[in-house]
């Protein structure tokens, strides 16, 4: 399946934490972010999630399970910080509960090899970091 915003070839399907359908992209049970800009987009066409996605596949130091999922929620947010504020809060402080580092993650996606967020990696590092202070 391939992102509908940039034509990425690779994206991790996953199954979105109860808590957290409504930041999902058509608040569905299942979600997909792309390996490439980390937008986020409901999966288009039908595909089994598996119990653990691959987030490893958009690097390595992506957190797996609930954590991961979490975070590429957030991710897929962080292009309207100003309009989904508590969204991007509700995911990230998800994430850290589950275990993730949120912000050293960013920092590694930020210089990453083959990923072109979607976002400004370093701005947004910082307004994160302000966020969940």
């Amino acid at each position: 399946m391939s992102c509908p915003a940039c034509g990425g070839d690779a994206d991790v399907v996953f199954t979105v934490p109860s808590a957290l359908r409504s930041h999902a992209p058509g608040s569905g049970e299942t979600a997909a972010i792309c390996s490439s800009c980390l937008r986020t987009h409901a999966p288009t066409t039908e595909r089994s999630v598996s119990a653990e996605p691959p987030f490893a596949s958009i690097h390595p130091a992506f957190p797996t399970g609930e954590a991961g999922a979490a975070l590429a929620l957030a991710l897929g947010l962080l292009d309207s910080l100003a309009l989904r504020r508590a969204d991007i809060d509700d995911c990230c402080s998800h994430a850290e509960r589950a275990g993730a580092d949120v912000l050293l993650t960013l920092d590694r996606l930020a210089t990453a090899e083959g990923v072109d967020p979607h976002f400004d990696a370093d701005r947004r590092r910082v307004q994160v970091a302000e966020m969940l202070a």
